[in-house]
């Protein structure tokens, strides 16, 4: 059973690939030209995203997109968070948050899959706190994000561990739920 994956990002494939991996399910990955709509809703922006991609591959996909949301920051970077992390990085992130008690953050993923039956959305939540500095390596926002419950970042954790516990990860499982069962 294959799915293709449509993203650009090959820490994203990686994670997925491992979850998808212990299913059977083999993933393709394309990366697409296709424009991301501009939106505070994660999910419109997915959908959007899928029903283009559908255009294009005519064939089982999926599309995941994910948001770092920060309570002082009003929900700051949100939607946003490629484009926050590829302009400031953790550094800005970790400056904004200077003097900040409150390091409440959220991160969000949404799995968007189609095929030519179904379109269907599903989302995955992990609570935790921001860092005061950047501790270990992962990718976009791992290093600074502490899962509730945990005294190390995403970053610090094997693959394994964060997809355990991480936002995409819980999306994932969810996805597959529906999908191993319909």
């Amino acid at each position: 059973m294959k799915i293709t994956l449509i993203t650009s990002n090959p820490n994203k494939a990686k994670e997925i690939r491992e979850i998808f991996s212990r299913y059977g399910i083999e993933l393709i990955v394309k990366d697409l030209d296709i424009p991301e709509i501009q939106s505070e809703d994660l999910k419109e922006i997915v959908l959007n995203y899928i029903r283009e991609a559908y255009k294009i591959i005519k064939d089982r996909i999926i599309v995941e997109d994910s948001g770092l949301f920060i309570k002082a920051l009003k929900g700051f970077p949100g939607p946003y968070s490629s484009y926050v992390f590829k302009t400031t990085g953790n550094e800005g992130i970790l400056k904004l948050m200077n003097g900040i008690e409150d390091r409440t953050a959220e991160f969000v993923s949404i799995i968007g899959y189609k095929d030519e039956k179904n379109e269907k959305i599903f989302e995955g939540r992990t609570k935790g706190r921001i860092s005061f500095t950047i501790n270990g390596k992962g990718w976009g926002f791992d290093p600074i994000f502490i899962p509730e419950g945990y005294s190390k970042t995403y970053g610090e954790m094997s693959i394994e561990e964060k997809n355990q516990v991480s936002h995409r990860g819980k999306a994932i499982k969810k996805f597959l739920e529906w999908f191993l069962n319909s």
